[in-house]
């Protein structure tokens, strides 16, 4: 399904305030909200759809990149692949000003056992423009939290220390009567005694010392598709830092950092070439080869080029990374002028010096910026 833009979604101007997208967030969220909307997939989608847009408008960041690049800059983040425990829990602090502290509990007792999650994990995937390219796969060794295999993620010294929490009989919560927006109703919290999980530890796992999880590290393959940008970020679900109590693992979020390259400058999808060819190649024409990312390519260099002259090789730029098409590969042609001669080159270049070919005569035409942008439209 295609996304719509997060302005749209959210009902604000491209030049709102922060104020504007915290106040029409929050009033999306309580529209379809699903305790106002139970069994409607549809309204769901939507509440989804709000919270992402308003991942990414709230943060000056990714709110810079998304207008830069739009959805395609927006890789690392998709509400519509989370549950709704996910999005209360990143953005319930929103609705603390509305009468009620908690945005999950305030309308309802939605689930059970609260679960703990592993925080995230960032890393930099430095690219060349060969492997952008192209795509490609890395392993990369990453140091996190990893589960206890002692233990297996318990913290417990075996399982006859595992015991119901006797403050919320086993629920992982409490509920309790308070007055919202919605009138009276009742209210779920964390049990402070087990923290959500329904258990108390009563002797402690001596390798986590009751954690739950120890330093270790893991061998992870990326996958980066071809067309990626620099700034762009992506996010792999659950391989982030193991959570204590066999909770739900972090992500590991990626951003990508291209490489400059020794020879092409890049534009978007487009790349760019310096290139020189001799002053005998640029008055009599010549063939040559030229580098490109995917090897050589032959151009044809038509006698009395002139300096700067541009040449557009279509197809052999970068590739889209949404799958429409690939850049072109554009060709600033110089001519070099040799910084010494020798005698018998400096006798040559007398004979023909006085000759009316080699004096200057420009023709009449648009400015070298006019020619330049005209080339590109």
């Amino acid at each position: 399904m295609e996304k719509r833009d997060y302005y749209e979604v959210l009902g604000v101007a491209k030049t709102a305030t922060l104020a504007e997208i915290k106040k029409a967030y929050r009033e999306k969220a309580l529209k379809y909200h699903p305790d106002r909307n139970p069994d409607n997939k549809e309204a769901e989608e939507k509440f989804k759809e709000a919270a992402e847009a308003y991942e990414v408008l709230s943060n000056e960041e990714k709110r810079a990149r998304y207008d830069r690049m739009g959805h395609a800059g927006m890789s690392g983040f998709d509400a519509h692949s989370m549950n709704m425990d996910d999005i209360f829990a990143q953005f319930g602090s929103l609705f603390e000003d509305f009468g009620f502290g908690n945005f999950r509990g305030g309308f309802s007792s939605r689930s059970g056992h609260s679960v703990q999650r592993g925080s995230n994990i960032r890393i930099k995937v430095k690219l060349t423009l060969e492997e952008i390219s192209k795509g490609v796969e890395k392993n990369i060794k990453v140091q996190k939290f990893v589960k206890c295999n002692t233990c297996n993620g318990s913290g417990a010294k075996n399982k006859d220390a595992i015991k119901t929490c006797t403050t919320c009989s086993g629920r992982g919560y409490t509920v309790r009567t308070q007055q919202s927006i919605f009138g009276h109703m009742q209210v779920q919290s964390e049990c402070s005694a087990c923290h959500g999980s329904g258990k108390i530890v009563t002797e402690k796992c001596s390798a986590c010392s009751g954690n739950g999880v120890v330093k270790g590290e893991d061998i992870t393959a990326i996958r980066i598709p071809a067309g990626v940008a620099d700034g762009m970020q992506f996010s792999m679900r659950g391989k982030g830092n193991a959570a204590p109590n066999n909770g739900e693992n972090g992500d590991l979020l990626i951003l990508i950092q291209e490489e400059k390259h020794s020879l092409f400058e890049r534009d978007g999808n487009n790349l760019y070439l310096e290139y020189y060819i001799s002053f005998s190649q640029a008055a009599l024409g010549d063939s040559v080869e030229i580098p490109t990312l995917e090897g050589k390519a032959k151009i044809k260099i038509t006698s009395g080029t002139q300096p700067s002259t541009l040449l557009r090789l279509n197809g052999k730029g970068l590739p889209d990374i949404q799958g429409y098409g690939k850049g072109d590969l554009i060709v600033n042609i110089n001519v070099w002028v040799p910084k010494s001669l020798t005698k018998e080159e400096k006798q040559l270049m007398e004979q023909i010096a006085n000759s009316e070919n080699f004096k200057p005569q420009p023709p009449k035409q648009a400015s070298f910026f006019q020619r330049v942008k005209h080339f590109f439209e």
